[in-house]
């Protein structure tokens, strides 16, 4: 497969199979199009910036700040209520409800409710033992007499029955059965298949009849409506939906080359107007500030803030010693009256230790132990 681009040469043809009659519409298209997709297109670039300024200079803090205050309003005043209220209410509830409701029940359950229906069914099982042994010692054997007796009188009334039965079934084979056969073979079945023959001709003849109908109708509406609305599809139709087509196309094309040219017309338009504005506020507004206001706050920073700060600073250092005198001279007071007052303080008689105090006391570790010194 050739991956390679078309050269000129091989986009040439298509290019020469365009007529004249489509780079007369082109041309004129485009042209119109451009003058009108151009204001268009300067005013969706001015509403693209106008609006990505608004969302990230207003729309976007504007919403950070309403869910700060919306988390702080309604989120954290729920969730301190459901941790600090509800579930704590919830947990008490849930002990109580325990205590009170579930233990009894539970207690009424296993030593009340349980040995009564353990009781009861004893009971019914008694009853049932009962009616059992009823069903099976009495009425048992006085049903198998009672079947026992009705089968000895069927018995005597079956001999009694045969002679009859033997001559109404004679009757009814002879006066019944035996006519209505031969009606059926004789009668019933030729007619029967007269009149099948007779439906089948019949139906013959309707689908011969609608046969006919419907060819006739198929040739006039083919002729009536097929044949002039193929023509029309055809010869009018088709070639007016081409010359549409290659409009249409020719427009969307149009549409597209004034669309990105009109965005290099409104990218040109904006960076003209950002530098105007540049030369005319900012350019401005950094002289100043560049030329002026820096130095003018270099000097009164040099002149000005650093003697002040060097005096605050002098300043604290001696209000600062002369506070650390003062609390050694009233400590060096305190001192005096209190000797005054108690006279001095007793020293501390020394007192032999068997055990050296502080970082010399005996370790299992050190060599200067009693076990291992030498």
């Amino acid at each position: 497969m050739d991956l390679e681009k078309p050269t000129a040469e091989a986009r040439q043809p298509e290019r020469q199979s365009e007529g004249c009659l489509v780079v007369a519409i082109r041309i004129p298209v485009r042209i119109v199009v451009l003058v009108l997709v151009v204001p268009v297109r300067m005013v969706w670039d001015g509403l693209v910036a106008g609006g990505r300024l608004l969302t990230d200079a207003v729309l976007r803090p504007l919403g950070r700040a309403l869910a700060w205050v919306a988390r702080a309003v309604l989120v954290w005043p729920f969730v301190g209520l459901w941790r600090y209220v509800v579930v704590p209410l919830g947990k008490v509830l849930g002990r109580l409800g325990n205590a009170l409701v579930v233990v009894p029940l539970v207690w009424l359950f296993r030593y009340v409710l349980t040995p009564l229906g353990h009781g009861i069914a004893w009971v019914f099982r008694g009853i049932g033992a009962g009616l059992g042994w009823v069903y099976a010692r009495v009425l048992t054997p006085v049903g198998h007499a009672v079947l026992w007796v009705l089968r000895g009188l069927g018995a005597g009334a079956t001999g009694l029955g045969l002679g009859a039965y033997a001559v109404a079934a004679w009757l009814v084979r002879y006066l019944i059965v035996v006519p209505a056969q031969w009606l059926y073979e004789w009668i019933l079945t030729p007619v029967g298949k007269a009149v099948a023959w007779c439906a089948r001709g019949v139906g013959l003849l309707l689908s011969m009849v609608i046969t006919g109908i419907g060819f006739v109708l198929y040739w006039v509406l083919r002729l009536l409506l097929v044949l002039p609305a193929i023509a029309l599809w055809r010869w009018v139709l088709t070639p007016l939906g081409r010359a549409l087509a290659v409009v249409g196309r020719e427009v969307g094309a149009a549409l597209g080359h004034a669309w990105r040219i009109a965005g290099h017309i409104s990218l040109a338009v904006g960076r003209f107007l950002g530098t105007l504005l540049r030369w005319i506020f900012v350019e401005p507004v950094r002289w100043v500030y560049r030329t002026v206001l820096t130095p003018v706050g270099h000097v009164v920073r040099d002149a000005v803030l650093r003697p002040a700060a060097e005096a605050a600073r002098s300043v604290g250092r001696v209000t600062r010693q002369v506070l650390a005198a003062a609390r050694d001279s009233a400590r060096q007071a305190r001192a005096d009256f209190r000797r005054m007052l108690f006279g001095e303080p007793k020293e501390e008689v020394a007192v032999d230790r068997r055990e050296p105090g502080g970082a010399d006391g005996r370790t299992l570790g050190s060599s200067t132990t009693a076990l291992t010194k030498d």
